[in-house]
């Protein structure tokens, strides 16, 4: 089902529309037999570039879209409806620029934003680790300055856990250790995937998602030169958390495709399947089911939307996009859940797509920073604790 939208601008409207028809014709119809043969495809990733949609919330000079994030997350939420893979791809690519785009210098946009934005390049977001997952500050990843690298930069020595696109990406951003412990030793860094010493191991085996990669990236005595620092050193922490607060949008986005795509199969099938002589949507407990299900999708769409305006505003936003990460990505849990319901049998069987909106709603309750967490930044700043 076609979902109504106010766009702020005819040129938001007109994007829309190419995303709608890309979505429709190229990646909706892809998607089962890549999950089902856990392709990652990058070629969608090109045509996505080629289009223009991989630097939509960024300057034209550039080579971004100068598009509000109002309407970027709406583009995400048009693409996770037809394949989580390539939404979540898109919102984890925007993030890694972000670090680049945000803070870095004059020279180094320069020097990389337009490969990065332009769809020649495809990005990953290395924070978490093994032993510090939502304790990010503890992480222990260690770039030293060297020397011996090149323009007396630094060596990096350490690994990432659970990163996307891991082993497909073109470039990571990199958050190590440069000085001592917590948040202030903490410095961000842009490593080409082709440096010597990255390398990523095999992919996970994950529940949903299996086509798009998530791996631990390794640095084996990665040597980069001083120029790959984004912002001063020890500022890489306060960045992956400006950063975050902007991912966790692209999240929520990304939910809202999710669980509107569980809604629009739940509905279609309700309506032909027949039980006691009529529709199934015709009973009123299916009716009801199927009124809480859009109530909450459109609840979370306009929570995203909110925050996104506050956002382009130029106002404080972290919590709302707290809120609207933590409220959509429940909502996708319980909706497609309960679409695997309406669908009886038939929705644990993988002939109908429900039970892999199922799965794949369960991961975002998890990136880029737990529900758990989310709560605690909601409450936090409720009582003003930090």
């Amino acid at each position: 089902m076609a979902v109504e939208r106010t766009l702020p601008t005819p040129e938001g409207e007109d994007l829309l529309g190419l995303v709608r028809d890309l979505a429709g014709k190229e990646i909706a119809p892809r998607a089962a037999e890549g999950e089902e043969r856990a392709e990652f495809p990058r070629d969608l990733f090109r045509l996505l570039g080629s289009s223009g949609l991989l630097g939509l919330p960024y300057p034209s000079e550039y080579g971004g879209g100068d598009q509000p994030y109002e309407v970027y997350l709406q583009v995400v939420e048009e693409l996770a409806s037809a394949w989580l893979a390539v939404g979540l791809g898109l919102s984890v690519h925007t993030l890694s620029c972000y670090p680049v785009a945000s803070s870095g210098s004059p020279e180094l946009k320069d020097r990389l934003l337009s490969d990065m934005l332009g769809g020649g390049l495809l990005g990953a977001y290395c924070l978490s680790e093994a032993h510090s997952g939502s304790d990010a500050s503890a992480l222990s990843t260690r770039a030293v300055a060297d020397p011996s690298a090149p323009a007396d930069g630094y060596t990096v020595e350490g690994a990432k856990s659970w990163i996307t696109h891991g082993g497909a990406a073109d470039f990571y951003t990199l958050f190590a250790r440069t000085g001592g412990p917590g948040a202030s030793g903490i410095s961000c860094l842009h490593v080409p995937a082709d440096t010597p010493g990255v390398a990523a191991d095999a992919p996970e085996r994950k529940m949903g998602m299996s086509a798009s990669p998530t791996a631990v990236v390794r640095f084996d005595g990665v040597r980069v030169p001083a120029d790959a620092l984004v912002g001063e050193e020890g500022s890489g922490f306060s960045i992956a958390l400006s950063a975050l607060d902007s991912g966790r949008l692209g999240i929520a986005a990304c939910a809202v495709g999710v669980a509107q795509a569980a809604l629009d199969a739940a509905v279609e099938y309700a309506k032909e399947r027949r039980q006691f002589g009529r529709a199934i949507a015709e009973h009123q407990g299916m009716s009801f089911m199927l009124a809480d299900m859009a109530t909450k999708v459109e609840a979370s769409r306009e929570l995203y939307l909110a925050a996104a305006r506050r956002r382009d505003a130029g106002r404080p936003f972290g919590n709302q996009a707290a809120m609207a990460k933590l409220f959509a990505t429940d909502t996708a849990m319980q909706v497609s859940t309960d679409a695997v319901q309406v669908f009886g049998g038939y929705g644990y069987t993988r002939d109908f797509p429900v039970e892999r909106y199922m799965r794949e709603a369960k991961v975002l309750q998890i990136v880029e920073g737990t529900n758990q967490i989310q709560r605690m930044v909601i409450g936090r700043s409720l009582t003003g604790d930090r």
